[in-house]
C-alpha cells in the first residue's frame, strides 16, 4: 500500500511526467519521502526490511499510477541491489545512506552488460589499468535516472589488456564524463534518461562493485529483471481495474474474460516471486526470461482489454488521455533491455544448445 501522499502526487503528475512537463528532479524526492526506496533492504543498513519481492510490489504500485516514475524507481532500486550484493562493503557504507534517502541517484547502466552476458552485444566501455584504478573510454547509450543534481552509474567494463570484465560504480563528477541532454522519448520523458560519454575518465579502485562481471551479473540478474517486471505488473493491474469500471450494462458479460486475464497475470506474478525467493533463477535464468515475456504479453492484453471495455470513449481526448498514456507506457514494456526479441533469441539459443 503506497503512502497516500505519494499516490495522489503520482496520479496528479502522471501525464506531465510522461510528456516531460514535470520537473524530473522531483520524482526521486517524492519516492524517497514515502520511504519506498528502503523496501527490501535490511534495517541494519537503513532499510525498512522485507525482501526484493516486497520491493517489486512497491515498484508495481508506483507503476499503476505512473510508469515514468516506476522507471526511475527501478533504476534506483536496481542500483541499490548492486551495492547490497557487492563484496565491496566500504562502497556500500559510503553510498547507501544517500541512495536510500534519495539524495543520490543510482543509475543502472547494466543493460548493455546483460546483453553482453547473453552474447548479444559487445561491452561499450573499455578500461586501461593504472595505479590504484583505471582510465575509462566509451559510451553508455541509454541510461535512466541520471539526475542532474548528482548520480552514480553502474557499468560493466572491458579490460584493454584482456581478461575478465569487471563492474564499476562511476560517479558523475569525474573529469571526462559527459551527460547528454535528455533523450527525446515518446513517453517517460521525466525520467532523466540520457547517454554518457567517457573520455579518459579516471576511476579509483574504491568504486569497484565486483572484479568479475561473469560472476556478478548472473547473481544480480534475477533482481534486475524482477524489479523490471514490476513495471509491467503495475501497468497491467491498473488497466484491468480501469476495464472493470466500464463493464456494466451490455458489457457486463465481459467480466468473466476480465477475471481470466487477472488470474493469468497473478499466476505469473506468483511464479516470479517464488523463483526469486527460492533462488531458482540463479541457475535457471530461462525460467525468468519466460516469465518476463509472459508478463509483457499480459500487459499488452490488459491495455487492449481496457480499450475494448472503454469503447470509443477511450479515443476522446477529454476522457481518454490517461488511457493514451497507458497505451504509450505499454509500448515500452517489450523493448526495455533485455527486449522480448533478445529474450526469445536467447531462449532459442539455449534450446538449440541443449538439443545438440
Amino acid at each position: 500500500m503506497l503512502d497516500p501522499v505519494l499516490s495522489h502526487w503520482l496520479e496528479t503528475e502522471a501525464e506531465a511526467l510522461d510528456l516531460g512537463h514535470s520537473d524530473p528532479q522531483t520524482v526521486l524526492s517524492q519516492l524517497a519521502a514515502a520511504n519506498v526506496l528502503r523496501v527490501g533492504v535490511d534495517p541494519a543498513l537503513g532499510g525498512s526490511g522485507g525482501s526484493v519481492v516486497d520491493a517489486i510490489e512497491s515498484v508495481a504500485s508506483v507503476a499503476s499510477h505512473s510508469l515514468a516514475s516506476a522507471f526511475v524507481f527501478w533504476g534506483q532500486r536496481a542500483f541499490i541491489e548492486y551495492v547490497l550484493q557487492s563484496p565491496n562493503k566500504g562502497l556500500g557504507e559510503r553510498l547507501l545512506p544517500d541512495l536510500l534517502s534519495g539524495q543520490l541517484a543510482g543509475a543502472t547502466g547494466l543493460s548493455n552488460a546483460m546483453k553482453f552476458l547473453s552474447g548479444v552485444e559487445a561491452l561499450q566501455v573499455q578500461a586501461r589499468a593504472e595505479a590504484n584504478g583505471w582510465s575509462l573510454n566509451g559510451r553508455l547509450h541509454w541510461v535512466t535516472n541520471l539526475r542532474k543534481s548528482g548520480f552514480v552509474v553502474a557499468a560493466t567494463i572491458d579490460r584493454e589488456e584482456g581478461g575478465t570484465p569487471f563492474v564499476l560504480a562511476i560517479p558523475d563528477a569525474l573529469a571526462g564524463l559527459t551527460r547528454s541532454a535528455d533523450l527525446q522519448l515518446m513517453g517517460l520523458q521525466s525520467s532523466n534518461t540520457a547517454a554518457i560519454d567517457l573520455q579518459a575518465v579516471q576511476v579509483a579502485e574504491e568504486w569497484l562493485l565486483h572484479d568479475n562481471a561473469k560472476v556478478f551479473l548472473p547473481a544480480v540478474r534475477p533482481a534486475f529483471l524482477g524489479l523490471q517486471c514490476a513495471m509491467a505488473i503495475g501497468l497491467a493491474r491498473r488497466s484491468l481495474n480501469e476495464a472493470q469500471a466500464h463493464l456494466q450494462g451490455p458489457r457486463a458479460g465481459l467480466l468473466e474474460l476480465l477475471e481470466e486475464q487477472r488470474a493469468a497475470l497473478e499466476s505469473h506474478v506468483t511464479a516470479l516471486k517464488a523463483g526469486l525467493l527460492d533462488g531458482r533463477f540463479l541457475t535457471q535464468p530461462a525460467a525468468l526470461f519466460k516469465i518476463r515475456i509472459a508478463l509483457a504479453e499480459a500487459t499488452a492484453s490488459a491495455v487492449q482489454f481496457e480499450l475494448q471495455a472503454s469503447g470509443g470513449k477511450a479515443y476522446l481526448s477529454a476522457y481518454g488521455s490517461a488511457f493514451a498514456r497507458r497505451w504509450r507506457e505499454s509500448a515500452f514494456v517489450p523493448i526495455v533491455t533485455p527486449s522480448l526479441v533478445q529474450l526469445r533469441a536467447e531462449l532459442q539459443r539455449q534450446s538449440q544448445a541443449s538439443a545438440q
